[in-house]
């Protein structure tokens, strides 16, 4: 029973999740003024700002104390701290410059890298059909590839790295919101620097304009939300279910930069997203498949 429960909450956290990360291009498109590192920066600071507090209504200083002591536990978030700052900059980049489609192609691409680190380190199942999605996931990339003349870095970088993260948060023995928190702080000094400094020069966004400085202390609701949520559902859920979970966030993406941002598609997006959704239905049918078998 309490598997179940874990399991349902993890589902339920995992929708939160990649559905506010899915809607995040509307809400950085009102900062296309600000450069991606300067606008990773205030994502930082405002985050550390909110987990503090959290951490304080919920009594958990102490417990965020103790996590200092273990040298190993900091360094290995360190690693995780590196790959999320990492992946924010390259989103922002992506979105504010007009390539929401190629960052919804990275998240695509997500889950399935996901699931082959799952396989790989955590000696996670996977079976022929889900080899079979993996491997057409990789002829999609060959496609655009091989097509457009261009590596579609923004999508490979995206998916590596958010995938990293998610194994190595999965591998760490600490509470989601305390290692978040921990996160945040380690990276926190590089980002005030960082905003000390364009703001000394001139060249600093925050206190241009009350909407933009409004919008940019948001920052901070608008990461550190969604991220805690991922972090609760990857303690509760599989790395390969988690995996399943995750086209929702690329499809509110791709929408979204179709729709309303009018970014091409043209017939060669058709046929690599094609790819993709077909990898994403095949993997999805033998999870139904085998959670079924299991049941029985």
């Amino acid at each position: 029973m309490k598997v179940h429960s874990a399991s349902k909450s993890g589902a339920i956290y995992a929708i939160l999740a990649y559905s506010a990360w899915g809607l995040f291009p509307l809400y950085w498109k009102f900062l296309t003024q600000v450069p991606a590192v300067e606008l990773v920066c205030h994502r930082i600071v405002w985050s550390m700002v909110l987990l503090i507090g959290l951490l304080v209504a919920q009594h958990r200083i102490a417990e965020f104390r103790q996590l200092w002591k273990s040298p190993k536990a900091i360094a290995s978030l360190l690693l995780t701290t590196t790959l999320i700052a990492g992946n924010w900059c390259i989103y922002i980049y992506g979105v504010n410059s007009g390539q929401i489609v190629e960052t919804s192609l990275g998240y695509y691409i997500n889950p399935l890298v996901t699931v082959s680190l799952g396989s790989v380190i955590l000696k996670e199942k996977l079976n022929g059909a889900k080899k079979v999605a993996v491997l057409l996931a990789a002829i999609a990339v060959f496609n655009f590839i091989w097509h457009f003349g261009q590596v579609p870095w923004i999508a490979i970088a995206l998916a590596f790295s958010f995938a990293l993260y998610g194994l190595f948060r999965k591998l760490i023995t600490v509470t989601p919101i305390v290692g978040l928190t921990v996160e945040t702080l380690l990276a926190t000094p590089i980002a005030i620097a960082y905003i000390s400094y364009v703001g000394a020069t001139g060249t600093g966004s925050f206190g241009t304009s009350w909407r933009v400085s409004a919008l940019l202390i948001g920052c901070g609701v608008v990461t550190a939300l969604p991220l805690l949520w991922f972090n609760n559902a990857a303690k509760r859920l599989q790395l390969s279910t988690l995996g399943f979970f995750q086209y929702l966030a690329p499809t509110l993406q791709l929408l979204i930069g179709v729709a309303v941002y009018r970014e091409p598609f043209t017939g060669i997006h058709a046929v690599t997203f094609l790819l993709i959704w077909s990898a994403i239905a095949i993997y999805s049918i033998a999870s139904l498949q085998t959670r079924r078998t299991s049941q029985t």
